[in-house]
């Protein structure tokens, strides 16, 4: 079996972030682990998501159920459905670890979701924990650090 080399995982990160802007949430989902999880601090500075509170911290539990609630017919509150846009930097990868198969890399992106009249923008850091797992790469956890964690926001209905 040939090592993940770096184009592979940036890839990967470009990939992501598309399947999430055409509205592919099923293929999104299927990247993931069983037991990863999806992170938002609430402080940039915050090391531990059970300890203090966090704009989102969710299992993949939580994930299928935004992924059925962003796919259901009647899911009233999303007629016409929310679009989201990625504008993301070259992925750096900071940890190549081949012989455990883990990798992890930060990524700076700005993004949009808009619905109706409303659009908003975040501007953020996200960093992947990825494993390579039977030839496939697999989120393992993602951590989204917003610019501007302490604002006040409103419901951030997909995922950044």
């Amino acid at each position: 079996m040939n090592p993940v080399t770096k184009e592979e995982l940036i890839d990967f990160i470009y990939t992501e972030a598309r399947l999430l802007d055409e509205g592919h949430y099923d293929d999104w989902l299927a990247l993931w682990l069983p037991d990863g999880h999806y992170w938002m601090p609430l402080d940039h500075k915050q090391s531990d998501p059970h300890l203090v509170t966090s704009l989102l911290y969710e299992d993949m539990f939580m994930l299928k159920l935004r992924v059925e609630r962003l796919n259901g017919a009647r899911t009233f509150s999303q007629k016409p459905k929310s679009r989201c846009h990625h504008v993301i930097q070259r992925p750096f990868v900071d940890e190549m670890d081949h012989e455990a198969g883990r990798y992890v890399t930060n990524t700076s992106m700005h993004y949009v979701e808009t619905r109706l009249d409303d659009q908003f923008l975040l501007a953020l850091t996200a960093t992947h924990e990825l494993k390579h797992v039977e030839g496939q790469l697999r989120i393992a956890n993602k951590r989204v650090d917003l610019l501007n964690s302490d604002a006040a926001f409103g419901n951030i209905q997909l995922l950044p």
